[in-house]
This record gives structure tokens, sequence and C-alpha cells, in this order.
């Protein structure tokens, strides 16, 4: 068996995400097309376009560690987009749909978060200073877009929520 290493983790972790990206940019017109505020439809959008981006750094850091760019099953992004489509199903046509789909794109936002982060800094440890950056850009998309969702939640999401159907 070959030896484990932090490369090799690296390179699993960097096929994790890439195939959650894929995952994600499938998802996040259905989801646009659910939702009911018009906010949150064109932060579902907004997103889209920086996933298609971030797509494209990973396929850069891929070249850099000499790799095809590929994706492994990730367990995490499935069940985190299965729960997505739940609510989807089970509160459509209601004013708490958008809590949910918001709350829905916030755990994969935080999802993101931790996988980038974690990414940036064994990218530091490896050596890897374009990767790191192209990884950095990304995180700090990431973040901004969960912080942009918090403000459309507090601005009328959660409120509207609140209303009887």
């Amino acid at each position: 068996m070959a030896q484990k290493t932090l490369d090799t983790l690296f390179h699993d972790t960097l096929k994790d995400i890439y195939y959650a990206e894929r995952k994600i940019l499938k998802s996040l017109p259905k989801m646009k097309r659910a939702a009911q505020s018009e906010a949150l439809k064109a932060a579902f959008e907004k997103h889209k376009e920086q996933t298609e981006g971030q797509i494209e750094r990973l396929q850069q850091v891929f070249e850099i560690i000499g790799k095809a760019p590929r994706g492994k099953t990730c367990d995490a992004i499935e069940g985190i987009l299965a729960e997505g489509e739940e609510i989807m199903e089970e509160y459509k046509d209601t004013p708490a749909l958008d809590a949910g789909l918001l709350a829905a794109a916030q755990a994969v936002e935080h999802y993101e978060i931790t996988r980038y982060g974690t990414l940036k800094r064994w990218a530091g440890v490896l050596g890897l200073k374009d990767a790191v950056a192209l990884l950095d850009e990304t995180l700090q998309e990431e973040s901004q877009t969960d912080e942009d969702l918090t403000a459309i939640a507090d601005a009328e999401i959660n409120e509207e929520a609140l209303q009887e159907g």
C-alpha cells in the first residue's frame, strides 16, 4: 500500500471539494427557481457565477500539483444538498421556504469554508504558494457569500417566514 502523506491528503481533499463544487453548481439553478425572494434569487445567481470561477481555480490548483482535475464522491455535500431538496419539497409555497433554502445554502457555505480553509493551510505547509493564493481567493468569496446570506436573512427572510401561509 502506498504511503499516505499530507500530499495525498491534500489531493484527496481537493478531489472532494472539486466534486462538491460541481454538484453545487448543478443545484443552484434549482434553488434559484424555488426561491420566492428576489434578493435570495439574486444571491443564488451570483453564487452560481462565483462557483464557475471557483471550479476554474480548483483546476489551476490541480495543475500546480501535476494532477488531472477529478472529483471524488463527497458524501457530506450529497447529504447537505439532499436536505436542501427535502426543504424545497416540504416547504413549497410556504412563507418558511426561503428561510429553509437560505439555511441550506449556508450549510453549503460553511462546508466550503472549512474545506478551503484547510486546503489553504495545507498548501502553505506544502510550499504551494500559488495554490495558497487561489484557495484564499475562493475562501474569501465563500465567507462573503455567507455574510451576504446572513444579511438577506436578517433584512427580510426570517421575518417573512413568521407569516402564516
